[in-house]
This record gives structure tokens, sequence and C-alpha cells, in this order.
């Protein structure tokens, strides 16, 4: 058994693994958080119930129309966008100049609508999604054994997850978001149609749930819950972040993964409290948070 320090290198480097794994995946729901929140000034409660929908929509695609997982990839969250995009036209966009409150409220229930319908048509208990072909088995690292699958999951969010932030940041696209939402009156004098910018964005913003849905189908258990036991995490780790930073959300997403696999090794205990702990602390130390702007 591989030890230094009297540390088992195999059980650490596993949590390290899981901390990762679980880091992609606040990564990606966090980023859907900020650019919704920090572009549109939104806040988007019903974040997780679309990645339950994303992994129930990818079940239902191989289980009812034969749609393998690589298609389940492009096609889910393209749905997941267009269901979005309707959700922001119809029943957000007719309280966008109220207070954040009643946006919350309405996805909120949205959230609770979506979770209870799939409860009753499909129960409580999980339901199996198959790794694809593809990736399954691993590699034999020094430490650790390695799964094709968890580590096309990290990978895959990363790629994601930072192209977002290059186009919003770097590019004359991400420049007219910006503008558009800052100050719509003058980018409407210039020819540019906001209110198409706006669902675009709150439709990719929520289109990035769908996509982690997909990727954690084949890892949890595809189940009505999956997206209310993830979502209050990833809201403190967007607070953490600092709400509406974009590489805030990417960054403290994969480093509060991480911190959670190290707990899980050193204090198991505290494994479902510490990035509370760590809310708790930035928001004392820091109101904006780590990567956000002081008002």
């Amino acid at each position: 058994m591989a030890t230094i320090f009297g540390l088992n290198l195999f059980a650490l480097s596993g949590q390290l693994l899981v901390g990762l794994i679980n880091g992609s995946f606040y990564a990606l729901l966090s980023l859907g958080l900020a650019i919704i929140f920090g572009l549109l000034k939104i806040i988007n409660f019903a974040q997780g119930a679309m990645y339950m929908l994303g992994a129930f929509f990818a079940w239902m695609a191989l289980n009812y129309m034969g749609i393998n997982y690589w298609w389940a990839l492009i096609l889910v969250p393209i749905a997941i966008g267009l269901l979005a995009i309707l959700m922001e036209r119809f029943l957000v966009r007719p309280i966008a100049n109220e207070d954040h409150l009643y946006s919350l409220l309405l996805t909120f229930g949205i959230a609770l609508v979506l979770q209870g319908a799939f409860t009753h048509i499909y129960g409580s208990s999980g339901l199996p999604y198959q790794i694809p072909a593809e990736l399954k088995g691993g590699t034999k690292l020094p430490f650790m054994y390695l799964p094709n699958y968890r580590a096309w999951i990290i990978v895959s969010s990363l790629v994601v997850c930072f192209s977002t932030w290059w186009v919003i940041e770097k590019t004359k696209l991400g420049a007219y978001l910006r503008a558009g939402t800052e100050n719509p009156q003058l980018m409407q004098g210039f020819g540019i149609n906001v209110p198409l910018i706006t669902t675009l964005t709150f439709g990719f913003g929520v289109a990035l749930a769908g996509f982690a849905g997909v990727l954690a189908a084949p890892v949890y258990s595809v189940s009505p819950d999956m997206g209310s036991n993830i979502l209050i995490v990833v809201f403190a780790i967007v607070v953490i972040g600092g709400m509406g930073s974009i590489g805030g959300a990417i960054l403290t997403g994969l480093m509060m993964g991480v911190v959670e696999g190290l707990t899980k090794f050193f204090y198991p205990e505290a494994s479902t409290t510490v990035i509370f702990l760590f809310m708790v602390i930035v928001l004392l130390v820091k109101p904006a948070g780590l990567f956000g702007k002081e008002a």
C-alpha cells in the first residue's frame, strides 16, 4: 500500500478524483447560473430541475427512441435550451422588471412542478444509464485507477466551461451580450435585438445544465431528486465565487469540488457542510465573493 506521511495515496487520489468530478458538475451548473444572473439579473432556481431533465431526456432518448449517448450529448442540451427559451419568453419576461424575488419564486415553482411530475411518472428510485462502450474501462496510474468516463467528464466540462468564458469575455459576441444587458436602450439604437439576446442567453445558461445532466446520467442514478440535491450547493458556490462572475463560477466550482473531496478523506463528517462553511467565511470577509466586484 503506497503511503506518504502516513497517508494512503490510493484513497487520497480516489477522493481527489471524486472531488474533481463533482467540481466539474458544480462548475457547469454554477456557470449557467452566473451567466443568467450576471447578464440578465434573473435568479434561476429551476437550474437543478433542468439538470435533472437533461439526465431524464438522455435516458428517455435511449430507451424510447434508441438515441445513443453521443447524440444525446448534442440533442438534449439543445432541447433543454429550447424549453428554456419558451420559459423565458412566456413566464420570466413578463416579470423581468420586478424584484429579483419574483423570478426566484417563479423558477422555484417550475422546479417543484417538474420534480413532482417526474416523481409521479417514474418514482423516486433511480434509473440506470449505461456508460457508452467507447468510454468503458480505464487507465492504471501510479497511485490510482482512472476510469475513462470519469476522465471524460472532467475534460469535457473544462472545455465547455472555459470555451464559454472565452466567448463571453474575449469576443465581440460577448461584448454585445454584456453591452446589451448593461445598456439595452443604447444597443437597440444601434439596431441590436436586445430581447433576442436576452432570450438566447437564458436558453444557453439553462442548456449548460442539460449538458451536465447528460454527463451525469451514466455516473449517478437518473432520479427526480438529483437536481434538488445539488442545487443548494451550486448556489453556495455562486455566492462564494461572486454573483455574476463567469470565471469565478468556474474556478470556484472546481475548487469547492476538490475541497469537498479532501474533506471526505481527512474529516468525512464535515464533507456535507464544508462548502457552506466556506460561504459563511467568504461573506464575512468579502461579501461580493472571491471574484465578484464590490458594488
